[in-house]
């Protein structure tokens, strides 16, 4: 096992993106190819998070933003439905206290008000904890989708038009931005998908208009560190050009 620093000290700091998203994919294949109840993976997979946090922790990213439910998991079956938010229930009552002592600002994106008044509490509880944490920006996208955000952010500024707070001229990509749940944040550098499945399903549509995409056949139980690292030196070799030409 390569030790922590030795994972850490490949990556040049000088090169890494401001924000990393990932789809945290194939906990369910990766249970069923081993016999196990779906629910296993989901568990195994909130190991991996805790690792790749701690990672982008100590490498001081700015951003890193995870896809934990989608508003089309609610078409799950009930029993996995509701593992689901039970685990994500567990997670933050266990976590948050060390994710507050590692400096992390932890936020949500999405429709969290459709959650149970339980859970939400527990938002309110976490996100107010570590308000003033200056760290790593770690945002949980939950029952978020990004054409729902969007469809959202439309929404709020076609109604401070019919209001007259701001005329329609005034919308702008900065403003339609600020209207958006990630607010504040970059846009996305460098996308991470496992699991193999080549496409972005419905996950910061807007803010990864110009992302670098990075896909592993990995299921994300067994995204390792060490394959993070990969990702983030991938990126490191990558020319960005943003639409112009190489100067």
């Amino acid at each position: 096992m390569i030790r922590d620093e030795e994972i850490l000290n490949r990556v040049d700091k000088e090169k890494l993106p401001r924000h990393v998203a990932i789809i945290m994919d194939g906990n369910g294949r990766w249970a069923s190819y081993r016999g196990l109840l779906r629910s296993a993976g989901h568990s195994a997979g909130m190991k991996t998070l805790k690792k790749i946090l701690t990672v982008a922790v100590n490498l001081n990213l700015e951003a890193l933003t995870v896809y934990a439910f989608s508003t089309e998991n609610w078409k799950r079956p009930h029993a996995e439905v509701d593992f689901l938010l039970k685990l994500f229930s567990e997670y933050l009552e266990k976590e948050k206290l060390e994710m507050h002592e590692k400096n992390v600002r932890l936020r949500f994106l999405g429709r969290v008000e459709e959650f149970s008044a339980g859970i939400q509490n527990q938002i309110r509880e976490a996100t107010q904890l570590m308000k003033n944490n200056t760290g790593v920006k770690f945002n949980i996208a939950a029952n978020y989708g990004g054409q729902d955000e969007i469809l959202r952010a439309a929404q709020k500024l076609a109604q401070d038009v019919a209001t007259g707070k701001i005329s329609p001229a005034q919308i702008t990509a900065s403003t339609f931005e600020d209207a958006l749940d990630t607010c504040g944040l970059p846009p996305v550098d460098l996308l991470i998908r496992t699991s193999g499945d080549i496409r972005i399903s419905n996950f910061l549509l807007w803010q990864s208009a110009y992302a670098e995409l990075f896909f592993t056949n990995t299921q994300w139980p067994e995204f390792s560190p060490e394959e993070f690292v990969d990702a983030l030196i991938d990126f490191s070799h990558r020319e960005r050009k943003f639409g112009g030409v190489k100067s």
